[in-house]
């Protein structure tokens, strides 16, 4: 590890001079009272300070938050969002006693290429590969990993195929674990609705107008997957910061068409790949969630995929909540961790 420091997020350059910034961890609340909205009996938080750490490819922005000698609880976000999906869930969480880390993925926030000339590569293996560098540098042993979306796949992956590092799970959605033939068979006409955004990133078209339109779309695709979430501008406009990464919209990219077999991954991933593609079953202790709001991913009882976790595994419904289902129904995430962490006592 050659750095770990906080990194304002109005100065996005200067990487090298952090990389020989202050090497002592020190945890920090990181969280403060912002001008957002939340739900209910909820109080706003947002992060604001972000610390970095060199890890792999990447020099990764994160937050932290709780006691440093807390259970460690690393948060993953998706797409389109960032770190502040968690924000409320890491302060209810730091108040139970954990050690709560949210990293920025690669291509979003402060997170960075140590290397010009490193592909960017949104494939699974990638991501997940870049957890288990950042937990290595952070000297984290296991944790507690919790995840939607993009996070919720590579929480999926670490469990099934590093469960060492992993003391328990919380996923929204179940398993995600993706593999590239079952990827080509098509859906219903329903489903395949509301994976429209996939298709488009496929074409020159829609690469050329993700970069030009990021916001908007973004904007859009947060309307239309959680149709209940009325979210304000400051909230959007919180977590848009996190796009304008340089490296963001070609890793975004190139994970959906990573997925659709359109472009490539790279061969040092090939093994991981392999294992993956398998179908491993998971058999760390795992809190599974379904958000009945969801405008991507239907609700289900979880019987679908139970078979996939051989540990054991209860699988919720939540109310209200679409598929950024930890800033909608902070509380219920957070519960979610704490039960799975008990499964593992």
């Amino acid at each position: 590890m050659k750095n770990n420091t906080q990194y304002s997020r109005r100065n996005f350059l200067g990487l090298t001079a952090l990389a020989f910034a202050a090497t002592q961890i020190m945890p920090s609340r990181a969280l403060a009272k912002g001008n957002v909205k939340s739900a209910p009996g909820i109080q706003v938080h947002t992060f604001d300070e972000i610390k970095q750490v060199e890890a792999g490819v990447l020099n990764i922005g994160y937050a932290e938050t709780g006691p440093a000698n807390g259970q460690a609880v690393i948060l993953l976000h998706g797409w389109p969002y960032d770190i502040h999906s968690y924000a409320e869930t890491a302060a209810l969480l730091a108040d139970a006693g954990y050690r709560v880390i949210v990293p920025h993925l690669r291509g979003h926030g402060t997170t960075r290429f140590l290397s010009d000339k490193t592909f960017r590569n949104g494939q699974q293996a990638a991501v997940a590969a870049d957890i288990i560098a950042l937990m290595d540098a952070l000297k984290i042993k296991n944790a507690i990993i919790g995840g939607f979306d993009w996070g919720a796949r590579t929480a999926n992956i670490i469990a099934a195929l590093w469960p060492e590092r992993c003391k328990a799970m919380v996923s929204v959605n179940g398993y995600l674990i993706n593999n590239l033939e079952k990827n080509q068979k098509p859906l219903s006409p329903a489903a395949e609705w509301g994976w429209w955004y996939q298709y488009y990133f496929a074409t020159d078209r829609g690469q050329k107008g993700y970069a030009a339109n990021w916001y908007d779309f973004n904007k859009l695709i947060w309307k239309n997957i959680s149709p209940k979430w009325a979210f304000d501008e400051a909230t959007y406009n919180r977590s848009a910061e996190s796009f304008k990464n340089p490296d963001y919209t070609a890793i975004v990219i190139h994970n959906y068409r990573w997925r659709l077999s359109i472009e490539p991954g790279e061969k040092q991933y090939d093994d991981i790949e392999q294992k993956l593609f398998t179908g491993p079953v998971i058999a760390v202790p795992t809190v599974t969630l379904d958000g009945d709001s969801d405008g991507v991913v239907p609700a289900s009882d979880g019987s679908a995929f139970a078979a996939k976790f051989s540990g054991k595994h209860v699988h919720h419904i939540i109310k209200g909540a679409g598929h950024n289902l930890p800033q909608e129904a902070p509380r219920a995430f957070a519960n979610a961790i704490i039960e799975a962490d008990s499964f593992a006592k």
